[in-house]
């Protein structure tokens, strides 16, 4: 079993929260509750001096409710009407709950063209750097509103991967709504065996990939896995945890054995660029 207490020297972290994380389940409104748990315990990693990068999705979600949509919107159009109307209002809802606990709150909006165009990514890694400097805490989502890249990729798990690579962290935390990695999916299988440590990704690795159960999240296993590819190959370890409570990213960073931990193992043949290029 992989030493879990060296993830407190980790500095610089990647956070990614679902759309069903946020949000209550039978109404689709902002469950503010676990919202100041999650900014509550990001200030405190915060103020233990590590860098932390926020990839929150749920803004179609939060837009959807706002707009009285009772289903997930289907149509581009829609999709990107909710995306505006739900970004402005979880921004809003985030700085304000940052500044009670005396931190900053910035916002990145990216895109695929963000990493693929080299002054693009470029500005985007000064902005990351000029942020953590000023003790502002990133929240990352993506651009719904103008692009349809990131859209059609259909959730924030790979883009959360692709932040961990450009800004350089060494932790990527993915939350979900299960525990971690199975060999089977343990909703319908009752020998379904949990996964500690996944040393190396590989076909037999994929095979025990599922889907998505909720109607506000889009990610399914697969793109954790495509996240956790991209995560490992930068030299930057990933765990897929459950954001039942948010305290279990506190029990992360305290070593604590929970999660599936994936580990990093620098690629020198690995470019974001053409990873990206590659697969979207």
């Amino acid at each position: 079993m992989e030493d879990r207490r060296k993830i407190k020297n980790k500095q610089r972290i990647v956070i990614k929260v679902g759309t069903s994380s946020i949000v209550h389940e039978e109404t689709g409104e902002m469950n503010l509750l676990r919202l100041e748990q999650l900014v509550r315990i990001v200030c405190d990693l915060r103020n233990r001096g590590k860098d932390v990068v926020l990839v929150s999705s749920g803004a179609i979600g939060v837009g959807r409710k706002a707009l009285g949509l009772k289903t997930r919107p289907s149509t581009l159009p829609v999709k990107q009407a909710c995306a505006s109307v739900g970004q402005a209002a979880l921004m809003m809802m985030y700085q304000k709950l940052f500044r009670e606990y005396n931190h900053t709150a910035a916002q990145i909006l990216m895109t695929k063209h963000t990493i693929i165009r080299s002054v693009s990514r470029y500005n985007a890694k000064n902005t990351f750097n000029q942020l953590f400097a000023m003790d502002a805490i990133p929240i990352v989502n993506e651009n719904d509103t103008v692009s349809t890249d990131e859209i059609e990729i259909g959730d924030n798990d790979t883009l959360s991967a692709v932040v961990a690579a450009l800004c350089g962290a060494d932790l990527l935390i993915l939350l979900s709504d299960i525990d971690g990695l199975y060999t089977k999916d343990p909703n319908r299988c009752d020998d379904a065996q949990f996964i500690d440590c996944v040393p190396v990704i590989d076909d037999n690795v994929y095979r025990m990939a599922g889907g998505s159960s909720s109607s506000f999240g889009t990610g399914g296993m697969v793109t954790k896995l495509d996240a956790a590819r991209i995560a490992t190959d930068a030299g930057c370890d990933m765990i897929i945890a459950n954001s039942k409570e948010f305290h279990v990213i506190s029990d992360i960073m305290e070593g604590r054995n929970v999660g599936t931990l994936f580990l990093a193992h620098k690629n020198a043949n690995f470019n974001l660029v053409e990873w990206i290029e590659k697969r979207y």
